[in-house]
């Protein structure tokens, strides 16, 4: 169970300094990746975002970091975002506090980043209130529209219309640079990209 676009409900029961959407006033995208960098999907996306002139932000995975630190420099070579996305992906739900926050800080010794996306997007309000006392001017970023690239029942026609429906000014969308995500991925991508493109829009990165 998932929403494409984020209900104002869901924003309201969270702190208001989280992150769901940037300015309405120009006509900007935010990109975004979870779960990289890994092989063959990441340096995909690299060339898509190449080809757009568009740059994007990447949470990425601290132990997907270790071990592809090649594709994580020429992330950061591209111009593009980094953002912390847990070392092992954890669940801040299901979490005990301490264990997540430790878990965060691993990342962030190779993220060395203010951006952070909780796996899920489930963190409790204690966990961000230790993640904001530990790291300056943190910046949890959450999203308005979700790709549903993840989503194996997900067709590739469908997944592109989820994005093409519900993306506009200001919006963080969230993409997957992940196997599982690939197959919708890399049908998606390059035809949004031509569609937003085709509207006038940019592709700027989160700060």
């Amino acid at each position: 169970m998932y929403l494409v676009k984020t209900p104002w409900l869901l924003k309201k029961f969270y702190p208001q300094n989280l992150i769901w959407n940037k300015s309405r006033d120009k006509k900007i995208i935010y990109l975004t990746f979870d779960d990289g960098p890994i092989p063959i999907v990441t340096p995909f996306v690299l060339e898509i975002l190449k080809k757009f002139n568009a740059k994007a932000t990447f949470f990425c995975i601290g132990d997907n970091i270790a071990k592809h630190e090649d594709i994580f420099f020429q992330l950061k070579a591209d111009g593009h975002a980094i953002g912390n996305h847990t070392y092992n992906h954890l669940n801040g739900w299901k979490s005990d506090n301490e264990i997540y926050l430790h878990n965060i800080l691993k990342c962030q010794e190779l993220t060395q980043t203010n951006l952070f996306r909780p796996p899920y997007g489930r963190i409790k309000k204690s966990q961000i209130k230790n993640l904001e006392s530990k790291i300056k001017n943190q910046k949890i970023i959450m999203w308005d529209v979700l790709s549903g690239d993840f989503d194996t029942q997900l067709s590739s026609e469908k997944c592109l219309k989820n994005v093409c429906k519900h993306a506009t000014n200001g919006s963080i969308v969230v993409f997957h640079d992940s196997l599982k995500a690939f197959d919708r991925l890399k049908y998606t991508l390059p035809k949004a990209l031509e569609f937003w493109q085709s509207k006038g829009y940019e592709f700027h990165l989160i700060h």
